[in-house]
C-alpha cells in the first residue's frame, strides 16, 4: 500500500486527487498519514528522511520501479511518478506529453508559489502590507488570465483531454475568493473549474483529511509556519 504523508492543502490535494483519478482507492491502495504542519510535524526526523525540504506531501511506494521501496517528495514529481506507474493522465505522444508538462511546470513554478504568496499577504501576514497585497493579487489575476485565454481554445488546461496539468492546477483555484478573484472576469476558466469540480475522483480527493483543515490564527502556528522555526538548522 502506498503511504502518503500529507495535509489538506492544495499541494496535498493534488496528490490525493491524482491517486483517486488513477483508480487507486484510499484505504485499499493507499494510506493517508497526516502531517500537521501547524503543529510542526514536518520537522520531525522521520518525516525529514523522506521529505528533506520539510514540506508536504511525501510518499513511500513499497514497490518502486525496480520492485524496491522508493520515497518521493515534491508534489509535481509525485504526479509524474503516479502517471508513469499507472499509465494514466499523461499522453503517450511526445507532442501532447510536452504540452502537458509545460502546464505542469506552469503550476509548479507559477501558480503555486504566486498564489501561495497572495494567500500569505492577504490572509496570514501579521501586518497588512499594501505593496505586497497589490503585487501578488495582480500577479494572481495575471495567471488567471493566462489560464482563461488558454481555455478559450482548449477543453482542458493542456489539451483536449484531462491530464495531470488539470490535477495540479485545480486545488490552487479552490481558494479564489482569498486571492481577490471575481469569476466574472474569467468565464472560460470558471467553466473548466466547474467541470473538474464535478469529477467524482476530485471530490474524493479534496475530502481527504478535510475535517482536519483549520484556519491559522494562533501565534504558535504562525511562528511554526512562517517564523524562525522554518530556518533552524537540522
Amino acid at each position: 500500500m502506498l503511504k502518503i504523508y500529507s495535509w489538506p492543502t492544495p499541494n496535498g490535494h493534488k496528490v490525493h486527487i491524482m491517486l483517486e483519478e488513477c483508480g487507486l482507492r484510499l484505504g485499499r491502495d493507499w494510506e493517508a498519514i497526516p502531517v500537521d504542519i501547524g503543529a510542526g510535524d514536518q520537522f520531525k526526523a522521520d518525516f525529514l528522511k523522506i521529505s528533506p525540504n520539510n514540506k508536504i506531501p511525501a510518499m513511500i511506494d513499497p514497490y518502486g520501479p525496480d520492485g524496491k521501496p522508493i520515497s518521493l517528495f515534491e508534489s509535481g514529481a509525485m504526479l509524474l511518478y503516479l502517471a508513469s506507474k499507472t499509465g494514466k493522465l499523461l499522453p503517450k505522444t511526445d507532442r501532447l506529453k510536452f504540452q502537458v508538462l509545460q502546464w505542469l511546470m506552469f503550476q509548479v513554478g507559477g501558480v503555486g508559489p504566486m498564489l501561495g504568496q497572495t494567500h500569505h499577504f492577504r490572509k496570514y501576514a501579521p501586518e497588512k502590507i499594501a505593496y505586497a497585497i497589490n503585487r501578488y493579487t495582480k500577479e494572481s489575476k495575471r495567471l488567471y488570465g493566462v489560464m482563461d485565454r488558454q481555455l478559450a481554445t482548449s477543453k482542458f488546461m493542456a489539451c483536449n483531454q484531462y491530464t495531470i496539468a488539470d490535477v495540479a492546477i485545480f486545488p490552487w483555484l479552490r481558494s479564489w475568493e482569498d486571492q481577490g478573484i471575481d469569476w466574472v472576469d474569467y468565464p472560460n476558466l470558471k467553466k473548466w473549474f466547474d467541470v473538474v469540480s464535478a469529477r467524482p475522483a476530485v471530490q474524493r480527493g479534496v475530502n481527504v483529511m478535510a475535517d482536519r483543515r483549520r484556519t491559522i490564527t494562533g501565534e504558535k502556528e504562525r511562528e511554526i509556519l512562517f517564523g524562525n522555526t522554518q530556518y533552524q538548522k537540522r
